[in-house]
């Protein structure tokens, strides 16, 4: 059987892989049921829903495409790069990197350099329009997660709590 468009089977390759692992990974916590669901049961349930999807995709490949099967195009390394990048020094920068002597900038700082790393992704980005996005992710950000759910992490560098 032929594969009438590539990159429909890659990519519902790599959904079937991607939601599998995220199945197998979870079985090491409690699954329980519906009703009352353990820590398990959202990461099994979505990794199923992942997999089905990624098969959809993969069974779509086979049947609808172009004539000698879709071209894949070449990688996207820039916005790969730092969109990637981004979310690792959002993550280190939140809690801090001991181990590198990277103390813990808190959820403002690292959302307005996530959101500014990331918006590097795309060649004409506007400096002003990143940071009025930053700004307002960040208010909404600390309105959802320290208001509203009283969840506890630092919001502001350690350096200016003292």
């Amino acid at each position: 059987m032929l594969v009438k468009s590539k990159r429909d089977f890659y990519s519902g390759l790599l959904f079937v892989v991607v939601g599998a692992a995220f199945a197998l990974g979870a079985q090491e916590y409690e699954l329980g049921k519906a009703a009352r669901m353990g820590p398990g049961y959202f990461p099994t349930m979505q990794g199923i829903l992942l997999v089905l999807l990624g098969l959809g995709v993969l069974v779509n490949s086979l049947r609808h495409g172009g004539v000698d099967g879709d071209p894949i195009g070449a990688i996207a390394w820039r916005p790969l790069c730092f969109i990637i990048g981004a979310n690792v020094v959002f993550g280190a920068l939140l809690v801090g990197v001991p181990a590198l002597g990277i103390p813990a900038f808190g959820l403002i700082f690292s959302i307005y350099a996530l959101v500014l790393i990331a918006s590097m992704a795309r060649p004409k980005s506007s400096p002003v329009e990143s940071f009025v996005l930053a700004t307002l992710l960040a208010l909404l950000s600390y309105g959802a997660f320290v208001k509203l759910l009283n969840l506890q992490f630092p919001v502001w560098p350690q350096f200016l709590s003292m």
